[in-house]
């Protein structure tokens, strides 16, 4: 698959993956099933709907706008993107951190005061969706993320042990660079997203066995997530703040 389907097939592929029908969807997304099948029948969603079904899908909003080959909304999409350049510190030094101090770490970013937009990253504007490779999905969602080629280079090698360069994920996002099951299950581990619904959507293989996270992993995606609606000032902060939970294992020896 080299392009775009429409959102009516990826969200046909995704309920097949977990087994939900039509009439589930439209119970617990509260959005009624003769509009959702117009949606499968490939009328436009409207971002109302796109927001409903967010929740009843497990993804984030901003995941499904961007499914969806919609325009995200700006209280969806990253506060500042100068922010962007100071992330993967703060991943960095969280996965550094046992599980305790990494929801310490949380409940500090998710206190912070919410300020006016900054300086959004620069994302393209469409009004229908965009053609493109399966991979462009991953790497948009990611960029949703304040997370720019370098940082996520950064990010993924944090998380999973494995480094690939920036320009791969460029590569990736341009359909030059295949999608492997080892690598959607590490797009997976970044986004918070199990591998199985990111092979669903993407149509690529899956590996048949199950994906196990890196303890030191767990939790850090939400992370992530959080970090977007933040200043770079607050970003940088909250790598401060992350430093200071840290300390190193005494020497046994000594």
């Amino acid at each position: 698959m080299t392009g775009y389907p429409g959102f009516g097939v990826l969200l046909a592929r995704l309920l097949d993956h977990r087994k939900l029908d039509i009439g589930t969807l439209a119970r617990q997304s509260g959005v009624p099933e003769p509009e959702l099948q117009r949606v499968f029948a490939g009328i436009a969603p409207s971002p109302a709907l796109l927001r409903q079904l967010g929740p009843a899908l497990g993804l984030h909003a901003a995941d499904v706008f961007v499914i969806a080959g919609a325009t995200v909304p700006d209280d969806l999409a990253p506060l500042d993107a100068e922010a962007s350049r100071w992330v993967p510190q703060v991943v960095r030094r969280a996965v550094e951190l046992p599980s305790e101090k990494k929801s310490e770490l949380r409940h500090l970013v998710r206190s912070l005061p919410q300020r006016k937009v900054v300086q959004s990253p620069a994302f393209p504007r469409v009004d229908v969706p965009p053609p493109g490779p399966p991979g462009a999905l991953l790497v948009r969602m990611l960029r949703y993320r304040n997370l720019h080629w370098m940082g996520m280079a950064r990010v993924f090698h944090s998380l999973t042990g494995r480094y690939w360069s920036a320009s791969t994920y460029g590569m990736v996002g341009a359909g030059r660079k295949e999608l492997t099951p080892d690598l959607v299950a590490d797009f997976g581990t970044v986004l918070g997203i199990p591998a199985g619904a990111l092979g669903a959507l993407t149509g690529g293989p899956s590996s048949e066995e199950p994906h196990t996270q890196e303890p030191a992993a767990v939790g850090v995606a939400e992370l992530i997530w959080d970090l977007r609606r933040l200043t770079a000032d607050q970003v940088r902060h909250t790598g401060k703040a992350a430093a200071s939970m840290w300390s190193p294992r005494p020497d046994p020896q000594r």
